[in-house]
């Protein structure tokens, strides 16, 4: 028998058990292994569609809530005009969200402020005092001289119906600066 081939065929036999050996160990994988491991994928994402849900679920009820609460703050913070108590303080009569109760706003300024969608003193009250500059700008250079720092903080008091404050504050004022 001539060793030359014996030799090639006792390596090649070596390696294929040390591959089979290896593979088993390292792989370790057999059929039963791959269902565990795709039974444990498919619960963990059954899991995750009912945790899905279960927020969803919390969202919307967390909406709702969220939008009633605005709601309710929204009509809870709205004071009640009162026509009486403004015409015993100013003596004359005052309409609801006339803006030139606000010493510094006539009827002219008044109309721009409608224009930007500014209708009522609680809007006024809201705007920043940039924003009241930026409506006057818009009417052109005979009113850009306006200046608008107190007007939304005397429409805040018109709005909160806190008409003797605005009067003795106005009093002070000289043009609504």
């Amino acid at each position: 028998m001539n060793w030359c081939i014996l030799i090639p065929l006792l390596v090649g036999a070596i390696c294929a058990i040390l591959g089979y050996l290896l593979g088993k160990l390292l792989g370790g994988g057999n059929d039963n292994d791959c269902e565990d491991r795709i039974a444990k994928l498919q619960a963990d994402l059954e899991a995750c569609r009912k945790s899905r849900v279960s927020l969803e679920s919390d969202l919307k009820t967390t909406q709702a809530s969220l939008a009633s609460s605005l709601t309710a703050a929204s009509t809870g913070t709205l004071v009640a005009f009162d026509a009486a108590a403004a015409k015993a303080v100013f003596g004359k009569k005052i309409k609801e969200n006339d803006l030139t109760v606000v010493e510094g706003i006539g009827p002219k300024i008044q109309e721009l402020f409608h224009n930007h969608d500014v209708k009522t003193w609680k809007a006024l009250s809201e705007c920043t005092v940039d924003k009241c500059q930026s409506v006057l700008n818009s009417g052109g250079e005979r009113y850009k001289i306006h200046k608008p720092g107190t007007w939304p903080k005397q429409a805040k008091m018109a709005y909160e119906g806190k008409w003797e404050a605005l009067l003795k504050w106005q009093d002070e004022l000289d043009g609504g600066k």
